[in-house]
C-alpha cells in the first residue's frame, strides 16, 4: 500500500486548509485511515481517524470542532478539512492506514508527510 498525501502549505491563523491522502489498491471496509502530526521537536501525535466501512470518525481533543475527516471510497482517498487553524497546528502531517482497524496508533502504512505552517 502506498499513501500519497498533499495539500499542506502556509496559512494565516484562522485560515483553512484541506489535506488529501490517496491510497493505492483497494481499501477494505475493516481498514481505518487517519492523520497524525509531528511538530518540530515533538513526538508524532494522533489527530483523527475514520473507519473505512462505517465512516465513524475520531478526533483528538485539540482539533475537535475545527477539523473534519472524511473519505471518498470511489477515489480511495481520505481528507482532512482544517478550519480555524492556530499556530500550534503547525506540523508535518502524515496520513496512515491500519489494516487491523486500529484507531490511535500502531498503523501499518504511512505516507510521506505534508507540511502545514500556520502563521500568527
Amino acid at each position: 500500500v502506498q499513501l500519497q498525501a498533499s495539500g499542506g502549505g502556509l496559512v494565516q491563523a484562522g485560515g483553512s486548509l484541506r489535506l488529501s491522502c490517496a491510497a493505492s489498491g483497494r481499501t477494505k471496509s475493516s481498514t481505518t485511515m487517519g492523520w497524525f502530526r509531528q511538530a518540530p521537536g515533538k513526538e508524532r501525535d494522533f489527530v483523527s481517524t475514520i473507519r473505512w466501512g462505517t465512516g465513524r470518525t475520531y478526533y483528538a481533543d485539540s482539533v475537535k470542532g475545527r477539523f473534519t475527516i472524511s473519505r471518498d471510497s470511489a477515489k480511495n482517498t481520505v481528507y482532512l478539512q482544517m478550519n480555524n487553524l492556530k499556530p500550534e497546528d503547525t506540523a508535518l502531517y502524515y496520513c496512515a492506514q491500519s489494516v487491523r482497524g486500529n484507531l490511535y496508533g500502531s498503523f501499518d502504512y504511512w505516507g510521506q508527510g505534508t507540511l502545514v505552517t500556520v502563521s500568527s
